[in-house]
């Protein structure tokens, strides 16, 4: 039974997953955001929710390692997924085909995870009611951040801005993909515990430490959002968004750390979860610097079709995922 349910909900969370992307697109279009903002801000924000769903949940069943290992494997996953997304599409040099502002979105995801890295590993107990203070600058430093994007994007700029093109009458009005997109984040938010649950069953009939499981499985199932969005960007030519998407999950997860300690009553997350899982931490932030690098660089490097960046990142995500492994990481 349990895996009927995990089978017929990742189904579900699949297709509200290519929605999203869809209704992502007629926002952007429609409001003149951009793919850059939308798939940073919205498309971000609504995949990442199986993530901070997940992690409420494994609050409830008590064991904040399931959560921790959630939100920060799947920023290592996100930048796997990058990757992959990548090699689809190795005809066009995707990480050099994006927008530079990016990086400002994976650089505040590296801020934001270095931060977490030190909080975990630092010995104090600052809190503000039952919430760390650590939490608290992080979701203040998010929204900065955010902020920051949002004005580089949409303020002037050296690089010509190119003329927006007008949509035709058979593309869909504003108030349809805000419909659209508002309802297919409703049911991804409503199918992901029927997946997390199924999913941790799955991982304790394994017998797998929850924090490894958390990082290594649970981060991969509720990622799954994020790749079918980015697949589906691309498809349609939306390599801004889909990038956006990811990096953009990537900062939304440690948001997701600074919102989950407000569910996590019993004093500050980031101190109650194993100090390993700053190296989780640490190996997110590697992952997603030589994405940066990629995206920076533009400089053309392959091995017959795979570009040697893209392939670098997929080998460090297997040796982290050993390195975990054999330190029993959240055991």
């Amino acid at each position: 039974m349990v895996w009927i349910t995990f089978i017929l909900s990742a189904a579900v969370v699949v297709l509200a997953a290519i929605k999203l992307a869809e209704y992502g697109d007629v926002i952007a279009v429609r409001t003149r955001l951009g793919g850059v903002f939308v798939g940073t801000i919205f498309l971000a924000g609504a995949t990442s929710l199986p993530e901070l769903i997940a992690s409420v949940s494994s609050f409830q069943a008590g064991v904040p390692n399931l959560a921790a290992g959630n939100l920060f494997g799947s920023n290592m996953v996100n930048m796997l997924l990058l990757a992959l997304v990548d090699l689809m599409t190795f005809q066009v040099p995707l990480m050099r085909k994006i927008a530079i502002s990016h990086a400002l979105t994976a650089t505040l995801t590296t801020i934001l995870m270095l931060m977490a890295a030190i909080a975990i590993l630092a010995d104090f107990h600052s809190t503000i009611g039952w919430v760390g203070t650590d939490s608290l600058v992080i979701i203040l430093i998010y929204f900065g951040g955010i902020w920051l994007i949002q004005r580089e994007v949409n303020g002037p700029s050296s690089v010509p801005t190119p003329v927006a093109v007008e949509p035709g009458p058979e593309f869909p009005s504003l108030l349809k993909g805000i419909v659209g997109f508002a309802i297919s984040a409703a049911v991804l938010v409503m199918v992901v515990p029927l997946l997390v649950n199924a999913s941790s069953e799955i991982a304790v009939i394994t017998g797998m430490g929850t924090g490894f499981v958390g990082t290594a499985i649970l981060s991969v199932i509720t990622s799954l959002p994020e790749l079918l969005a980015a697949v589906a960007a691309v498809r349609i030519g939306a390599y801004d968004m889909a990038v956006g998407n990811l990096f953009g999950s990537s900062v939304f997860n440690m948001l997701g750390v600074g919102i989950a300690d407000f569910f996590y009553v019993d004093g500050r997350f980031l101190a109650a979860i194993d100090p390993n899982f700053a190296l989780v931490a640490l190996l997110g932030m590697l992952l997603t610097n030589m994405a940066l690098l990629g995206n920076l660089a533009r400089v053309e490097r392959k091995i017959l079709f795979l570009e040697l960046d893209t392939l670098a990142i997929i080998l460090v995500y297997i040796f982290g995922m050993y390195l975990l492994f054999s330190r029993g990481v959240g055991i």
